[in-house]
């Protein structure tokens, strides 16, 4: 793939990788073995999100926002490059305070400000929605996670539960997708763009989903992009 981010931009994101506090990360991310956990992901977490910062910062104007939903470590690579390469607003959303904490601290001087609140507070439009792995979180989402996956067990699946959770997932992104601006980018999970897609023709609004794919570290779900509108 050609470089398509500045060597300022590259260092800046080593830089903030370097000043996460790892030890505070193992309880958020594991119950239990989160040393090695970390140590196994952390390479590998800022490579791939550098991979996915590559493809997405070109396809975004400059001056423009980005919000994202449940945003951690994993989408630091991106928020940065938007904010360096692009000069983006970003508003990253995260439920889990504790991360917030050690995220923000590791920014640091940068523009890029995490938020220890639902994404559904945010204010305005924005031109580009992350959502990754947010609608399919087996830990939210333990009985709709599964069929996601096509590893619901016909024996235990408990229909009643998973329509509870299909709602919810229906109100996160009915919630959400009126905030985007269209034409506009969401970027997702290959196994949660049917949420997308039911939206976009829910509303009769055109969408295209990019048949390039790119991996990630922590949760290993293949992302890719979606133009609306």
């Amino acid at each position: 793939m050609k470089r398509r981010l500045s060597d300022s931009t590259r260092q800046t994101i080593a830089e903030t990788f370097a000043h996460l506090d790892y030890k505070r990360l193992e309880s958020v991310y594991c119950y239990e073995g989160g040393d090695e956990f970390w140590r196994a992901k952390r390479e590998p977490c800022r490579k791939l999100g550098t991979q996915v910062a590559e493809a997405l910062v070109p396809t975004l104007p400059r001056g423009g926002r980005s919000l994202y939903i449940g945003a951690g470590v994993a989408e630091l690579p991106a928020l940065i490059a938007e904010a360096i390469n692009r000069e983006r607003d970003v508003e990253p959303y995260n439920l889990r305070r504790s991360e917030v904490a050690v995220l923000n601290r590791a920014c640091g001087e940068l523009s890029v400000r995490f938020l220890a609140r639902d994404a559904s507070s945010a204010r305005g439009r924005f031109d580009h929605l992350w959502m990754v792995s947010v609608l399919n979180d087996p830990e939210r989402f333990p009985h709709l996670s599964p069929l996601s996956y096509g590893q619901a067990d016909p024996v235990s699946f408990n229909p009643f539960e998973f329509q509870k959770e299909r709602r919810i997932v229906q109100a996160i992104v009915k919630q959400c997708m009126p905030k985007l601006t269209t034409p506009g980018l969401v970027t997702t999970s290959t196994e949660e763009v049917v949420w997308i897609a039911d939206w976009c023709h829910r509303h009769k609004v055109p969408y295209r989903v990019s048949r390039k794919h790119y991996p990630t570290a922590l949760v290993g779900d293949p992302i890719c992009f979606i133009k609306i509108g």
